[in-house]
């Protein structure tokens, strides 16, 4: 079992693209089991569901609700990447090979 590194959850609570970019990557490749990928690369369809979701987690990181207040100024941040969006679900489809 691969070993999970404290520096690595840190960088992605704290919205490190690189380290997001990564992490969604593989799930993608996890849920597509690699179909769509060459040389561990995703194609165009792939690379834009990677791309979607992880700006939806780069967006909220901590994946925790937030509340700041600047003087009379406020901003809430809620949700981020909670799985995938149903548009990322019909291109991932496409490349998943399901058990049978």
């Amino acid at each position: 079992m691969a070993e999970v590194d404290p520096a690595d959850v840190t960088a992605l609570a704290a919205g490190d693209l690189e380290q997001i970019v990564s992490v969604i990557t593989i799930m993608a490749k996890a849920y597509t089991r690699g179909n769509g990928f060459s040389n561990g690369e995703p194609n165009d369809e792939l690379a834009a569901v990677v791309t979607t979701a992880a700006a939806r987690l780069a967006a909220n990181g901590a994946q925790i609700a937030v509340d700041e207040t600047a003087g009379v100024f406020s901003r809430s941040i809620r949700g981020g990447f909670t799985g995938w969006s149903l548009a990322e679900q019909f291109v991932l489809n496409r490349y998943r090979v399901r058990a049978q």
